[in-house]
């Protein structure tokens, strides 16, 4: 039995490889292409596998679609790990939203459709929370909503910077881009006290 335990180790190790290479192809397909480019026959035909592998990871190109958004935001929590420097994570948030603009779009009509935050945006509660522990001495109008400026902090990340390379200045590069939003989210963090290292 023991001789077992390896072999059933490395095939859900495979298993678990195979499914994240997947959905790391649909990102870049998504992201190269756009998700009407998104087909169980370009993942299969990227990848070099048969259908039969993909039904084996997913039932659908839906439930696909769901894991890109569930990996999506994993990967927009990074940016929010304290572990980090902060101006670090505010150019990790700001660079992953431009390189992956339509990827973050599938994120965004989650996250506004309704249902609850968390299931876009696990870290929720410890955003808020993080926000009315630095925040909560202020009283009257200097009073700030944890969960309003939670809101505000994580659109604005989010949509900004796309919005910005959409329609304000199409013509900028994305390290331009990058270093103009650190240095203005660096000015509000200061304005409310919120900036660490």
């Amino acid at each position: 039995m023991k001789a077992d335990k390896p072999a059933a180790q490395k095939r859900h190790k495979c298993f678990e490889e195979t499914h994240l290479a997947m959905i790391e192809t649909a990102v870049r397909l998504i992201s190269e292409k756009g998700l009407e480019a998104l087909s169980i026959a370009a993942v299969t035909r990227e990848m070099g596998m048969n259908r039969t592998t993909f039904y084996y990871h997913f039932e659908s190109r839906d439930a696909l679609i769901n894991e890109v958004k569930v990996w999506s935001a994993e990967k927009l929590a990074e940016a929010f790990d304290d572990s980090r420097p902060q101006r670090e994570r505010i150019d990790y948030i700001t660079r992953f939203v431009l390189e992956n603009p339509d990827v973050v779009k599938l994120w965004i009509e989650e996250l506004i459709t309704g249902g609850d935050v968390r299931n876009s945006y696990p870290h929720w509660d410890a955003l808020v929370n993080g926000i009315a522990q630095s925040t909560g001495s202020r009283t009257g109008e200097d009073a700030i909503d944890p969960e309003v400026f939670s809101v505000i902090l994580l659109t604005s990340a989010i949509v900004g910077p796309l919005v910005f390379r959409n329609s304000v200045d199409p013509g900028a590069d994305i390290g331009t881009i990058v270093e103009r939003f650190r240095g203005e989210r660096v000015r509000q963090l200061k304005e409310v006290d919120l900036l660490s290292r």
